[in-house]
């Protein structure tokens, strides 16, 4: 290999490895994602209905089902790519959120977690409820 081909492999190797280590410490540095306090008081105004739920469903089928999974584990097929695991909402972690903090954390995202201020609160509120039956009984 001549020298030209050699600072090749060199400046994509660092190049490699700088994206390796920003994606890292993107994902180190996000630590722990907390609603703010006033959020966490909102209750769901959206009553639970057999129309609301599968509603829901839909949204989640549409919108959430690539990086959370059919189980709510966040092992969907788009999360392998993502440099943060998506929330698995069969979690006590999750599952013991108020549905504030859910609504707050569906409408505002963060990181590779998009904001879904698009949705209706009606829509958003109701997959509130759809997170919910991902609880362990």
């Amino acid at each position: 290999m001549d020298r030209g081909g050699f600072r090749r492999w060199i400046v994509v190797g660092g190049a490699v490895a700088a994206f390796a280590l920003s994606v890292t410490a993107g994902s180190l540095a996000q630590g722990k994602w907390a609603a703010p306090e006033e959020a966490k008081k909102v209750k769901n105004p959206v009553a639970k209905s057999d129309k609301i739920m599968g509603g829901a469903k839909k949204l989640f089928e549409t919108n959430c089902l690539a990086c959370h999974g059919p189980k709510g584990l966040g092992d969907g097929v788009a999360a392998a790519a993502l440099p943060v695991k998506p929330a698995n909402w069969t979690a006590s972690d999750t599952q013991k959120q108020t549905d504030g903090e859910l609504f707050w954390k569906i409408t505002n995202g963060r990181g590779p977690m998009p904001p879904w201020k698009h949705l209706s609160d009606s829509e958003r509120w109701a997959l509130v409820h759809f997170i919910r039956t991902f609880a362990k009984k």
